[in-house]
């Protein structure tokens, strides 16, 4: 589904990415773990053409992406949701989502009925603009309108970060719902638990580089790896 093989990526004279190799087989959901500024915003804007890489290979199904702008990148079937979000503040709920609609593709599962099924707090403030809305519901606005672009692959940067524990729990919920979809998901995260409930597989990544691969049963019962590198 997703290949990164050896990508090294600077921000200016930076050496942020030094040699990080992922993959995500089809209908994986898989963790990238790390503390803050360990490089995994930096590895999601790589692989969705934000950031170029200065060396290494990405493949997505099969398909060279090193070099696409991000649209084209979107257009085959990736999707992300930033780490900050990106709501449009003057824009309603409803308006967000209709102008990430993307239809004209082979699987048309997400448009706005199925995502306020997914998350019905949505539909209650569908007339509500983005910037009136809480730190929840503007994570559960950006992974919704992520959907309206109906992906095959959808990479999730630091979902659960800053929100209160019920609501991480609404969005484990709601992960978990996706994956039954057949959804692909990347999950850039600090917070293992969260990733323990939605997650197969793990990778952590410590200053540009991949410290672990394995599976993320594996890392949960390691305290002494989890307390190396990730925040508990």
């Amino acid at each position: 589904m997703l290949q990164v093989d050896d990508i090294h990526t600077y921000y200016g004279s930076s050496h942020i990415l030094q040699g990080i190799s992922l993959a995500v087989e089809e209908g994986q959901t898989v963790a990238l773990l790390g503390r803050n500024g360990a490089g995994k915003t930096t590895t999601l804007k790589t692989i969705m053409g934000i950031l170029s890489p200065s060396k290494g290979s990405i493949q997505y199904r099969g398909i060279p992406i090193n070099g696409m702008k991000p649209f084209e990148i979107a257009r085959l079937g990736l999707g992300l949701v930033p780490e900050d979000r990106r709501i449009y503040p003057d824009f309603s709920v409803l308006e967000n989502l209709e102008i990430a609609r993307r239809s004209n593709v082979e699987r048309k599962r997400w448009n706005t009925i199925r995502v306020f099924q997914l998350f019905p707090k949505l539909e209650e403030i569908r007339g509500r603009k983005g910037h009136q809305l809480s730190g929840g519901e503007q994570q559960m606005l950006a992974i919704a309108r992520a959907l309206m672009g109906n992906p095959q692959c959808l990479l999730l940067d630091e979902p659960s970060e800053g929100l209160a524990p019920l609501i991480v729990t609404a969005l484990v919920e709601a992960v978990n719902e996706i994956k039954t979809e057949g959804m692909n998901i990347l999950v850039s995260e600090q917070n293992s638990q969260f990733c323990a409930k939605v997650t197969d597989k793990a990778y952590i990544i410590d200053n540009g580089k991949v410290v672990f691969e394995g599976v993320m049963r594996d890392l949960m019962e390691s305290q002494e790896r989890l307390r190396r590198h990730l925040v508990l």
